[in-house]
């Protein structure tokens, strides 16, 4: 097989894992619904969760700055002015690929959240207001699929940079949501698999194109 032939198979993989992790995401959520994760998930959970007349109001806005990352408004902005990044990196398409992988993996996890019904944890009083269900984290998703896109679109030179935001954006993101009370350790990792499958899709989107150009 040629060099060319190689990275078209090794491009023509990414769809394949990338609903691995969908149909992972889909059978850890059954596995929820079963109750088999609520002892690990309660664990977690009172270990890490805090509590606002018991911690420092600084540490609290921290942690509230850190979920908003994944969530709302401020995703949106985030995910606009990346798009505006990466289209300066390697033009429209990869723009393309962000704001539409965004869009999808948050519309797929609005979709599972609505299939499994979780409710949210009650161990603590919220400290970010919710009215979705649980599982999926949508934080979770969209952190994932914006910086692990980003990682992969980045130029060659960025890229360590990049892969080290990717990491650290998702783990505090989803430390937060759990610390905050909205999220069981369960939904993030649901999240976090959904959203890893979408930036899939969009990196072998982009990749697919300059691999046939």
């Amino acid at each position: 097989m040629t060099k060319g032939g190689h990275v078209i198979a090794k491009i023509d993989r990414l769809p394949v894992i990338a609903a691995a992790l969908l149909l992972t995401t889909i059978l850890l959520g059954f596995v929820v619904g079963a109750g088999w994760t609520h002892a690990a998930d309660w664990q977690i959970s009172h270990g890490l969760a805090i509590r606002a007349d018991e911690s420092d109001p600084a540490f609290v806005a921290f942690m509230q700055w850190a979920s908003w990352i994944g969530g709302g408004t401020p995703r949106w902005i985030i995910v606009i002015l990346l798009c505006g990044l990466v289209w300066h990196w390697c033009g429209p398409r990869c723009a393309v690929a962000l704001g539409g992988a965004s869009l999808l993996s948050n519309l797929a996890s609005s979709v599972l959240k609505l299939g499994f019904g979780r409710a949210r944890p009650d161990l603590i009083d919220h400290l970010d207001h919710q009215t979705s269900f649980s599982y999926p984290s949508g934080h979770a998703t969209s952190a994932a699929t914006v910086y692990l896109l980003l990682a992969w679109l980045a130029p060659p030179r960025w890229r360590p940079f990049a892969w080290t935001l990717a990491a650290a954006m998702i783990i505090l993101n989803g430390f937060s949501r759990i610390m905050l009370g909205v999220h069981w350790a369960s939904d993030i990792a649901g999240g976090t698999m959904l959203g890893a499958a979408f930036a899939l899709l969009g990196a072998w989107w982009v990749a697919k194109h300059r691999a046939t150009a």
